[in-house]
């Protein structure tokens, strides 16, 4: 397995990888989702604009077309009222010249001209004209006031000859010199522009407008106006339709308070400007529903994956602490508790390295009970392990640095590994092993097992010079059986060098001095 693969097992296994994961995963769905949630409503109001432009446009070449259509009718009128034998035709044939332009003008009431006194001297509904006089209207007061009024649009009003709702198209009419005498009208019905918004589609609270350039309001679909039309001049939305001429914007409806998305523009030339206006809440109604389900689902997937993260994670440490239990029970005696030979041979190559890499020296004491079969048939298999229990506690009491190591290797024989130590230091440590050993008091069965000794084999090295853990042990192994062999109860030392071991089989009290060798002075065999 390649050294990525071991990291990428290693990293699948950690259950820190899945708890980060049951944190990165739902964070990046929650963010995928909030952009294209984003995206949606940005689309929705893409789409209501673009709808609202569409409205507007439709709307405003109609109105701008009809009004055209009167005004020219208007003008055209003007025009024949100049025909100096107007009053010699006969009624039918004046009738036709006057007015024929105005067939083609949609819901045009009524066709009027009124002299400068206001009364109406020809009719387009037939001869003789109907008989009453408007002098009293604002539209003939402007266009007698203003010879340079050009065509004038009235408020909305009540129509005196057809009795329903109207706004009048006028333009003035002159004699020759310039004064004034009379105006021709057009009353348009306001039911063409109930007709004209009947099939668009608005929402239930969307509305169109269309006002008069001096901020009147003509009309307000779907809910007209039930009094007089209302002047909307200092409303702060009307002031940026005029300051603006074209455009949109977001705010909130002054008489209802309803937010709304106001798209407007100025109907062609005319002093008159038209609004769609969409309810930004109607707007976003479709994509807050879709919001809500595609947020439920999002939460309930990152709940899912935030649980079945966790659930991993525990799992795996679960799993890991189970297998570090293990893999500690395999490098620990069960009896002693000390390691065991597996965990020694481990640390004893890392001790090796270390030592040969920073020049150090490396001593090892291989230690085994005297006598041990004895305790065994005495006092049971249950006495010997008190013995071997006795023993390493006593190795470990006699442990003085963090980096030694005390080990059981198989039956009563156990190791104690020295890195860093003089051989003096590693000599006294021994001897202070035998004290301990001394002074244990071991009870078998309500009984005292007696008087417990060791023999220890002392093997140094430095591993610089050459050699293997394995030949270490074995010097020291051989040491032990020295030791054993000259009388138990005592330490036999040994110094691997490069000319190879020296085993020597010392009796107290033991006095350590220093050798002459072929191995460098750093190296020079121990000698008892």
């Amino acid at each position: 397995m390649s050294v990525f693969a071991r990291l990428f097992h290693r990293w699948l296994r950690s259950p820190r990888t899945w708890i980060g994961l049951g944190i990165l995963v739902p964070v990046g769905l929650v963010a995928v989702c909030s952009m294209m949630l984003l995206q949606l409503r940005q689309d929705a109001w893409d789409k209501a604009e673009q709808t609202a432009k569409n409205l507007l446009t439709v709307i405003e070449r109609d109105i701008d077309r009809n009004v055209e259509i009167i005004d020219r009718a208007l003008e055209s009128l003007v025009e024949n009222l100049k025909m100096y034998d107007l009053e010699e035709l006969s009624p039918k044939f004046r009738q036709r010249i006057l007015f024929d332009g105005a067939i083609n003008a949609r819901d045009l009431n009524a066709l009027l001209v009124l002299d400068q006194y206001g009364n109406c001297i020809y009719d387009a509904a037939g001869w003789p004209a109907r008989s009453f006089n408007n002098a009293d209207r604002a539209y003939f007061k402007a266009h007698q006031a203003n010879p340079d009024l050009g065509l004038g649009i009235s408020p909305p009003m009540m129509s005196r000859s057809v009795g329903k709702p109207v706004i009048v198209l006028s333009r003035r009419t002159g004699l020759p010199g310039g004064s004034f005498s009379g105006i021709v009208l057009g009353s348009l019905s306001l039911s063409y522009f109930d007709r004209l918004f009947a099939h668009l589609e608005l929402g239930q609270a969307g509305t169109i407008n269309l006002f008069l350039g001096d901020g009147t309001r003509i009309v307000r679909y779907p809910e007209p106006d039930l009094g007089p039309a209302p002047n909307f001049a200092n409303a702060p939305n009307f002031l940026r339709f005029q300051r603006e001429g074209r455009g949109s914007f977001v705010a909130a409806t002054q008489s209802d308070g309803i937010e709304r998305l106001y798209s407007f523009t100025r109907v062609g030339n005319l002093p008159l400007i038209l609004n769609v206006a969409l309810s930004t809440r109607e707007i976003e109604a479709e994509w807050r529903s879709r919001a809500l389900v595609i947020g439920t689902l999002v939460l309930a997937l990152c709940g899912i994956t935030v649980g079945l993260s966790l659930l991993v994670a525990w799992e795996l440490k679960r799993r890991n602490a189970a297998e570090a239990e293990l893999a500690g029970e395999s490098r620990t005696d069960a009896l002693t508790g000390l390691p065991n030979r597996r965990a020694f041979e481990e640390a004893f190559e890392r001790a090796w390295s270390e030592a040969r890499r920073r020049r150090v020296s490396l001593a090892l004491l291989v230690l085994d009970a005297d006598h041990f079969k004895r305790y065994n048939d005495r006092h049971g298999h249950a006495g010997g392990d008190r013995v071997l229990q006795a023993l390493a506690g006593a190795f470990s009491a006699c442990v003085q640095r963090p980096g030694d190591l005390v080990a059981r290797v198989g039956g009563e024989e156990f190791t104690h590994l020295l890195a860093d130590i003089d051989p003096e230091d590693a000599a006294h440590l021994a001897e202070q092993v035998h004290g301990a050993v001394a002074r244990l008091v071991v009870a078998a069965n309500g009984t005292d097992v007696g008087r417990i000794t060791v023999s220890i084999g002392l093997a140094y090295a430095l591993p610089r010079l050459g050699g293997s853990p394995a030949d270490l042990f074995r010097l020291a192994d051989a040491a032990l059986y020295a030791a054993k062999a000259g009388g138990r109860n005592r330490t036999c030392y040994a110094v691997m060098g490069v000319d190879g071991a020296e085993i020597l089989r010392p009796s107290p009290p033991l006095e350590i001095e220093l050798a002459q060798s072929t191995v460098p002075p750093d190296a020079i065999p121990l000698v008892a």
